[in-house]
């Protein structure tokens, strides 16, 4: 890793958490709640000023690993009318919410201008080379057939169609394709198989046909690709607590870092894509029910709406802390993993 990547990944991890906290910053700022800081990064103080007209701290702070946005009322009670825990259920889910919000919006504007740039676009139309035998078409797919479900998926892309193969192929699937009109369900289809670091996948045997590159298929490949990839994170998750992967399957900042310099690398549009990756993984990964995370608080206040009272603040502290400390251990591990994978 060169010193230049690793500035490249700060500059996106501080770029990113900078539009999380944003995104709670203006919501809570419509709401009327009061904030007391706006920190990006975590750790001792930097640089840093107060606002004379609304008394709210910006601060820079040492390490570029977090950031949050302190709201009165947050993590105690108040009486003020500008105070968090004194807005509506409601409004609360919407300013706890806007972070991982922004997440997606950035990665779905990013991925937009990544295909824009890309001067191609593929459809889930295939076909086959003819001097290379393949497995899929023995099973009885053909050239010229479209595509449109894999498994239950729907697929309207050939992105989304190379992920589901990818994801789930290493198993006989069952293929649902339009040829000549006609909607064709094909039973235990089968792929060829690869081991992607100690992972059985499925490897995708014949190739796309182009789609017209126009303002209309760039919006729907951008829309299309955008909801895989937050498909891929939750798959990913789920996959991660089944055990098809293990826990050196995860990267923390030095894994990320490295990524990011070597898709860098390779240019611009591999720049923006695996930008895509790491920025939706965030929205979609904050969300998750999880202490400590916004999801978890999300979680929270829907408990809170369901019940009609407030659970004891005391006891959700703990919890959050719980959560806190187990992330932490966590991504020691992980990073622990990451410098190893270095030597």
């Amino acid at each position: 890793m060169s010193f230049g990547y690793i500035l490249l990944a700060i500059f996106v991890f501080g770029l990113l958490i900078f539009i999380h906290e944003l995104g709670h910053f203006i919501c809570a700022r419509r709401c009327g709640v009061e904030i007391k800081e706006f920190a990006i990064g975590m750790g001792p103080q930097i640089a840093g000023w107060t606002s004379k007209e609304n008394n709210t701290k910006y601060s820079l702070r040492l390490l570029p690993i977090g950031g949050y946005v302190s709201m009165l009322g947050e993590d105690e009670d108040s009486d003020s009318e500008n105070a968090f825990n004194n807005k509506s259920v409601f409004k609360r889910l919407l300013i706890v919410s806007a972070g991982p919000a922004m997440n997606l919006v950035l990665g779905f504007i990013v991925m937009a201008i990544m295909i824009s740039l890309s001067g191609a676009l593929y459809s889930n139309t295939i076909y086959y080379k003819d001097n290379a035998p393949s497995i899929s078409e023995s099973c009885g797919l053909r050239d010229g057939d479209t595509i449109i479900k894999v498994e239950s998926t729907r697929v309207y892309t050939w992105y989304e169609l190379s992920y589901e193969i990818i994801n789930k192929g290493f198993e006989p699937l069952d293929i649902t394709v339009k040829r000549n009109g006609e909607i064709i369900n094909l039973e235990n289809v089968v792929f060829p198989t690869i081991e992607v670091s100690g992972v059985l996948c499925g490897d995708v045997d014949f190739l796309p046909e182009n789609e017209e590159f126009n303002l209309l298929n760039i919006a729907k490949h951008s829309f299309f690709r955008s909801v895989s990839t937050v498909k891929m994170v939750i798959d990913s998750f789920i996959d991660l607590l089944k055990g098809r992967y293990g826990i050196e399957a995860m990267s923390g900042p030095v894994g990320i870092t490295q990524t990011i310099g070597d898709f860098a690398a390779r240019g611009l549009n591999y720049f923006l894509h695996i930008f895509v990756i790491i920025t939706i993984n965030l929205g979609v990964f904050n969300l998750f029910p999880i202490p400590a995370l916004d999801g978890g608080r999300i979680l929270f206040l829907l408990i809170e709406a369901i019940i009609g009272r407030p659970l004891n603040r005391k006891v959700e502290g703990y919890i959050h802390f719980a959560g806190l400390v187990l992330m932490l251990g966590l991504a020691l591990l992980v990073t622990f993993n990451d410098i190893l994978r270095l030597f």
